[in-house]
């Protein structure tokens, strides 16, 4: 039977115990199951269907097919399934993180994206490998089961890796260390587009001064973190307005905007276009895929 910890059909699975003698362990949530970590361990979860619902220290967040997101050790996320969702992960210990340090020059950082279909498939082959592996020696995944399927997620994060060099420091440690905390605060960021976020906030979040903060954050990601959360405050709303039936003035508020005027104004600046005709042009290609998907339907049907 394979050694990994599930939480299916409304189960709740609580990952509460700190023993770093367990390097890491494989953890699979689906149908209406959650998982609750504790700050113990670096996490990463791979939707592979449906969706997942995440609320952390960085805020909160909604996992579609293909996206993948990685926490920081005290971060203490719960995820929650949807009826037809399949989320699977990884809960590393510290000990693990340098085990992999050791036998790469890459690692894993706090962060948000998505991956191909085939990256997510080769992504849950190593992780049942991991499992089974796990089940054979009767012991916690090691890092030698861990191994491929580390390098792989390292593999996916190669984008946001390339910017280490990119950031102060004299030693490639010092940059890492840098750039984990960055991407931190880029996640905390994410995961709070229904306000604003003030730069204090995240100078906190990264134990860095405001000024200094500011500097590296504008130089690594080309951005200030005002025009940054302004960006994720905006896609968001572009994303309620694809994704729900909110009023206009709702997905303003929803999206950390005072009033629905400023919300416009920006909007349009944005998109080039309305919020209203935002939703229409969404609605209109919605449709139109799913006129072209049935008439492929009905053509294979008379086939």
């Amino acid at each position: 039977m394979e050694q990994s910890q599930w939480a299916d059909r409304g189960q709740l699975l609580q990952l509460d115990s700190p023993d770093n003698a367990a390097l890491g362990s494989c953890v699979g949530v689906s149908r209406l199951g959650s998982a609750q970590l504790s700050g113990a361990n670096f996490s990463i979860w791979v939707q592979l269907r449906g969706a997942s619902w995440v609320e952390a220290k960085e805020g909160k967040f909604r996992l579609r097919r293909g996206d993948w997101i990685a926490f920081e050790r005290d971060s203490k996320p719960v995820l929650q399934a949807d009826r037809h969702g399949l989320c699977v992960g990884l809960n590393l210990s510290a000990d693990a993180l340098k085990a992999m340090a050791r036998f790469t020059d890459c690692g894993l950082y706090a962060g948000r994206g998505r991956m191909t279909r085939r990256d997510a498939r080769v992504a849950l082959r190593l992780w049942r490998q991991a499992s089974v592996h796990a089940a054979d020696t009767e012991a916690p995944a090691e890092v030698t089961a861990l191994r491929p399927i580390l390098l792989h997620l390292a593999g996916i994060q190669r984008e946001l890796a390339a910017r280490i060099p990119r950031c102060p420091g004299r030693s490639r440690s010092r940059k890492r260390q840098v750039f984990g905390r960055l991407q931190r605060a880029r996640l905390y960021l994410e995961g709070n587009c229904d306000r604003v976020v003030r730069i204090s906030e995240l100078a906190e979040l990264t134990s860095f001064s405001s000024w200094y903060f500011s500097k590296t954050f504008h130089s690594l990601y080309e951005e200030s973190p005002q025009a940054a959360s302004a960006r994720m405050r905006l896609e968001h709303a572009a994303d309620l307005l694809k994704s729900t039936t909110m009023m206009i003035g709702e997905v303003a508020a929803a999206s950390g905007f005072d009033n629905c005027c400023s919300f416009a104004r920006a909007f349009r600046a944005r998109f080039g276009v309305s919020a209203t005709r935002y939703r229409s042009a969404a609605a209109s290609g919605a449709n139109a895929r799913a006129d072209s998907a049935k008439s492929a339907g009905v053509v294979r049907k008379a086939a």
